[in-house]
């Protein structure tokens, strides 16, 4: 017996041996292969794209138009890079669509913009007035801009419009459908599922909560909507008219007007945009084309125009590394997009703790001497508001300002954030206040009931057991409506002391309405009409600084994370001040190049593996 058990030990000592040395030998191989992946990656010339003299710059957009884009981790970055999968690319930062535009007024090699706007998506309006005046700008230089198109969204069509020539396809579409706001409503369907809401609220224009209640909208929402709606409204007609010469009653807001000039271009969508002046030409794929050649010239393909993509474009304007020792006063930048959630939230999503934790990060970085909080919100968690608003106040109280820069939204939750700012700086169009609060929750007792499922039981208070399969206490929904009462009181408070107003006068632009900045002004709510660049110069006006850089503050990586990032990742930098762009690190350019050389490999299918090929003929 023991002669058999020592064989037994021998053996399993062996393979646990054998299986060691594997997987050491497994991960050193790893280990030695990324190696020397980045090492072939450092000496490999990592820019061979080239802005060709004389040429076009294709400002391509895809996705969202954002102020911040949403976290990924750095390996899914680096194989979504790595093998060009854009299914999950569906962000296009604000800030790099203006340095670019910005970059190619300036760039000799540059001779015209075109834009490819088919594939943008959402846009606040905020953000597609200063492309709209980026592309203005670039105007300035001389140099035209060409918008082509088989169709025109109004987010695209507003872009568009600022072309120094507008061409759609003769099978092209293009539709005006205005601002509207339409929810889905449940009351009924919650009836019928035997569910009861309650709802506890203050504030006649906080609408949030009607698709519970109701089967159509309140005639106080619908006041306060059409009135913001209609501001909107405006404010897109003057820009697109101005930028197309035309006047802003042009717009066929009715049905019969609209169907005579439809008629009249025999129910054609692309001759009633020609004849109403939207477009300056109808102009096939082809002949778009053949415009841009004749104006840049053939590319080395001789297929289309000579031309650079806004990627490639923005990867060559882009420094490689941020500058060293880089001890000049900052203005800090830190991002809130997205509900305002509790907790930690990643980039390009609002956390109470997260968001909170970068203003500190600000407050205790020395070389930061004020902070401009770039808001894009709707709201959301109440406590996670203030937990970030109270942050503000701590950088108020180190002596550091704080410039508020509302994006295309900043109500509610995000007003609240807001609100402790030395100044508060909106968009024309940014949709803001909805100063007021609201709790809501269903309970499901009868329709437990009508199933045949119930609850009952004792507890030491009359507390215990509250829940959604219970019967609400009346008296507990006091409770809960009186808290609701006091958050308001809280929040009309706030506004009154910051904004320098008594609470009467705030209650009274305040319960849950929603404004538009422009009138938001008026009513004292904001300080100033402008974007962030106009947040970032308040913040050093505030600071007394007269040379500053700028820095967007960002959640610090651990350390896995930075090596991740720095060999699968790209690299994040600051250029002209404020503008974040990026880089591609040179293992993700190897990686690239080496999933092209892998792919021809695969193609090759000769039987007996022998081929003639001229690798540098590829290339």
């Amino acid at each position: 017996m023991s002669t058999g058990n020592s064989w037994t030990k021998s053996l399993f000592v062996g393979l646990w041996s054998v299986l060691n040395f594997c997987r050491k030998l497994f991960f050193n191989l790893i280990f030695i292969g990324l190696f020397l992946l980045l090492m072939m990656g450092l000496v490999k010339d990592s820019n061979k794209i080239i802005v060709p003299a004389d040429s076009a710059l294709v400002l391509k957009l895809v996705g969202n138009l954002v102020i911040e884009k949403t976290g990924v981790e750095p390996f899914e970055e680096f194989m979504q890079q790595a093998f060009e999968d854009d299914s999950q690319d569906n962000e296009i930062l604000l800030q790099d669509v203006l340095l670019t535009i910005d970059n190619a007024k300036q760039d000799q090699r540059i001779k015209t913009l075109v834009l490819d706007l088919h594939q943008l998506n959402g846009a606040g309006l905020d953000k597609l007035e200063q492309v709209a005046q980026a592309l203005e700008g670039f105007k300035e230089s001389g140099k035209p801009i060409y918008a082509i198109g088989d169709y025109y969204t109004q987010n695209q069509y507003y872009l568009a419009s600022h072309a120094d020539h507008l061409y759609l396809n003769p099978m092209g579409y293009m539709l005006f459908e205005g601002y509207g706001r339409f929810p889905t409503y449940y009351k009924s369907a919650l009836e019928k599922l035997k569910a009861q809401t309650h709802v506890f609220k203050v504030g006649t224009y906080k609408s949030a909560i009607e698709p519970y209640i109701r089967d159509d909208m309140s005639d106080a929402a619908k006041e306060s909507n059409q009135a913001w709606l209609n501001a909107m409204w405006a404010q897109y007609k003057n820009s697109v008219a101005t930028a197309r010469g035309v006047s802003p009653l042009n717009f066929d807001e009715k049905l019969d007007e609209f169907m005579v000039k439809f008629e009249q271009a025999d129910g054609d969508f692309a001759q009633y945009a020609l004849q109403n002046g939207w477009v300056d030409a109808l102009k096939t794929r082809e002949e778009a084309r053949q415009a841009l050649i004749t104006l840049v010239g053939n590319d080395d393909t001789g297929m289309s125009f000579k031309q650079i993509s806004y990627r490639n474009y923005l990867n060559i304007i882009s420094p490689a590394y941020q500058p060293i020792g880089n001890s000049m006063d900052k203005v800090g930048i830190v991002v809130a997009k997205g509900t305002i959630m509790n907790g930690k939230r990643k980039a390009g999503e609002i956390g109470g703790d997260s968001t909170a934790e970068l203003l500190r990060k600000a407050r205790i970085d020395d070389s930061i001497k004020s902070v401009v909080l770039y808001v894009d919100s709707p709201g959301g968690s109440a406590f996670a508001s203030e937990i970030i608003r109270q942050e503000v106040e701590n950088l108020k109280a180190a002596g550091k300002p704080v410039v508020a820069v509302m994006s295309t939204y900043a109500a509610s939750g995000g007003y609240w954030i807001s609100a402790s700012a030395d100044k508060i700086i909106a968009a024309p169009s940014t949709i803001t206040g909805s100063i007021g609060i609201f709790g809501m929750f269903l309970t499901f007792e009868n329709t437990l009931d009508y199933l045949g499922v119930h609850t009952d039981g004792v507890g030491t208070t009359d507390f215990s057991g509250f829940g959604i399969t219970k019967t609400l206490d009346p008296r507990m929904g006091q409770i809960l409506q009186r808290g609701i009462e006091h958050g308001y009181d809280q929040f009309i408070s706030l506004v009154a002391d910051k904004r320098h107003m008594t609470k009467e006068h705030v209650d009274t632009i305040a319960q849950g309405r929603v404004w538009i900045g422009q009138t938001a002004q008026e009513l004292g709510l904001v300080d100033e009409i402008g974007y962030l660049q106009d947040g970032i110069k308040a913040a050093a006006q505030l600071a007394n600084l007269s040379q500053y850089d700028t820095s967007y503050v960002e959640r610090s990586l651990s350390e896995r994370e930075l090596f991740w990032k720095k060999v699968f990742g790209q690299a994040t930098v600051w250029m002209d001040g404020s503008f974040k762009t990026k880089t591609q690190s040179p293992f993700m350019n190897f990686v690239k190049e080496l999933t092209v050389d892998l792919d021809t490999a695969v193609k090759f299918n000769d039987p007996r593996g022998v081929y003639s090929f001229c690798l540098e003929c590829s290339q």
